[in-house]
């Protein structure tokens, strides 16, 4: 595997090898100095063309855990304020002969395009309304932290779906981990067309209650250019989580940042049931284990057969 481009690039084996050396590394986060040498004398360069907190500081930890030098540009204060395109960023950067090149962008399908610019590997850290393959990792990661296998685990992902890379990634990967997944939000934030991903749609609360995990979504105001939802007041009426829709036995998760009295009441944020925290736990140990993958530790090619003379001699 040279990129990681989408969820999809990645079947069942490989998320689970992922996973593996994820826990591996778990181990180093734990120690006075969290470093190993696995990418020595290798540059990562972290690119982000929108604001980020979580995804930005874990992917340059996870590089500099593994020992790599981190550069990280982002789209205020650079060239891009001066009108410099997404392709001429990519191949003055590539000029530092970087081995892992770490894309965020507005835009789908930027990462997929940057794959073709560059001779480093390209990890999607968010395109758009895409994708966002790495939480999708980091939240299973989670899951199986918490709950083990997730086979025939029922998980509904509630909230702004149309709007959300975190949705697409996560349906992806969790039924890939043999889960069920159903969305649920108002039909102005359902995409048409999402259950051929393999998901069930829901339009209200109504079943909540077979859910073994809730994944909150927040409300991407900065991406809606027309009213989707009469109110945020109204949204919270009837999608909100709160301690009287969250069962005793259900998982709560979240993507970040959290719209507190939103999405998500502040009871059920600061509840044991949340995992929010662990997410962003996990989010260091998995890009890491994203960038070995990549860089060091992917599965090998076949050694080639000798020839027919050669085996003779």
């Amino acid at each position: 595997m040279r990129h990681l481009l989408s969820i999809a690039d990645l079947d069942r084996d490989d998320i689970e090898r992922i996973l593996e050396r994820a826990e591996s590394f778990a181990e180093v986060s734990e120690r006075d100095i969290k470093k190993v040498p696995a990418l020595r004398g290798r540059t990562v360069v972290n690119l982000f063309y929108e604001a980020s907190t979580r995804t930005s500081s874990s992917f340059e930890l996870a590089a500099k855990r593994l020992s790599a030098d981190v550069v990280t540009v982002k789209s205020a204060g650079s060239s891009v304020d001066k009108g410099e395109s997404l392709k001429d960023t990519v191949q003055t950067l590539s000029a530092y002969d970087p081995a892992a090149l770490v894309i965020r962008s507005p835009h789908a399908g930027a990462a997929d395009l940057v794959a073709r610019w560059t001779r480093a590997s390209v990890i999607n850290a968010g395109d758009g309304k895409h994708e966002h393959p790495t939480q999708a990792l980091l939240d299973v990661a989670t899951l199986r932290q918490r709950l083990g296998a997730l086979d025939g685990r029922r998980i509904w992902i509630v909230g702004d779906v149309l709007h959300s890379r975190v949705a697409r990634s996560n349906i992806l990967a969790f039924r890939t981990m043999g889960a069920e997944v159903t969305v649920c939000g108002p039909p102005t934030l359902i995409p048409p067309g999402i259950e051929a991903l393999g998901c069930d749609v829901a339009y209200t609360l109504d079943r909540l209650a077979e859910a073994d995990v809730v994944y909150a979504l927040r409300m991407q105001l900065e991406r809606m250019r027309e009213a989707y939802v009469p109110s945020l007041r109204e949204y919270a009426a009837q999608y909100q989580i709160d301690g009287a829709r969250l069962g005793p036995e259900q998982v709560l998760m979240h993507p970040g940042p959290v719209n507190r009295g939103v999405e998500l009441s502040g009871d059920v944020i600061d509840s044991p049931q949340a995992t929010i925290t662990a997410q962003v736990e996990a989010g260091v140990v998995v890009r890491m284990a994203v960038l070995y993958e990549l860089l060091v530790g992917g599965p090998r090619a076949p050694e080639p057969a000798p020839e027919p003379a050669e085996a003779a001699a």
